[in-house]
């Protein structure tokens, strides 16, 4: 049934508006600047797992502002942030709307491990203080060899693990080389990608890496996407190529970060779904 009302309480809604001004100071502190970069962009990611909305004749709404924010790196910006809407084209659940809040951010010369102290930082500020525990991506299998099994039935194992994790705060680190995805690999240990992610009450909340620097690999790595989106018979997407060129150019040493903002809202407020944070759900607009 139709209705106009909005999904959200004006209560939550409040309270939604304070932990984004609470957001801002917490980068403000640190003085890491806001950018805003486009929404609607020419191309976007090759991620086989991601799904894009495109806009015809224009191009794409973007995934997230990752290769915008690079790109900005690569002219020679600080340590950024950015606060703002993403969009992909995915069913909507508890726990997943097609356009969401992304709070995106980089700091230059942190690596995964540095970041992931300034991930907990700010979600302390929001959620209040709490302890964190770390789990390598082998321990949260339960010591499987990921690179012996096919792409499905890792991620089936994946999902099943977080959930039983249960409550608390965990850091996912360490990834199989085969999941860097942007991410570095680490220094000495050429099969582990320098990637994690966040996990709250079952929850995955953030992602992260050490950033990779190759304009190569960064291509090689495109190419491996396009392969297995034509394996899953998904539609073809081109490599950025202005992205590529200011890898040429030459990003800097950094890492970086997304988090997802309403789902960590929901969690701040004790609800158990996106609808009690967001002002209108995708079957309201």
């Amino acid at each position: 049934m139709l209705t106009w009302r909005p999904s959200a309480s004006l209560a939550a809604l409040r309270e939604r508006s304070r932990c984004l001004g609470q957001i801002r100071a917490f980068f403000a502190a640190r003085d890491v600047v806001e950018v805003q970069t486009p929404m609607l962009g020419a191309r976007t990611v090759t991620d086989a797992e991601v799904e894009s909305i495109a806009v015809h004749p224009y191009g794409f709404l973007q995934t997230s502002p990752e290769y915008y924010m690079k790109r900005l790196l690569a002219a020679g910006a600080a340590s950024i942030y950015q606060l703002g809407p993403a969009f992909r084209h995915e069913e909507s659940g508890r726990l997943h709307n097609s356009e969401f809040t992304l709070l995106e951010w980089y700091r230059l010369g942190f690596d995964d491990r540095q970041l992931m102290q300034e991930v907990a930082e700010l979600v302390d500020d929001v959620l209040g203080r709490g302890s964190y525990t770390s789990l390598t991506y082998s321990e949260l299998l339960g010591g499987v060899d990921a690179l012996k099994l096919e792409r499905d039935e890792i991620d089936l194992k994946f999902v099943a693990a977080i959930e039983r994790l249960g409550q608390g705060r965990f850091f996912i680190t360490d990834y199989p080389a085969d999941q860097a995805a942007l991410a570095r690999l680490r220094p000495g240990h050429e099969d582990v990608a320098a990637r994690f992610e966040l996990v709250i009450d079952g929850v995955e909340i953030a992602n992260g890496y050490w950033e990779l620097q190759s304009a190569a690999e960064h291509r090689r790595r495109f190419q491996a996407d396009r392969d297995r989106r034509a394996q899953l018979d998904r539609s073809d997407v081109l490599v950025d190529e202005c992205f590529i060129q200011a890898l040429e150019h030459g990003l800097p040493d950094c890492a970086g970060v997304a988090l997802g903002v309403d789902r960590l809202l929901m969690l701040a407020l004790g609800e158990p779904s996106l609808d009690a944070v967001l002002a209108f759900r995708l079957d309201r607009i």
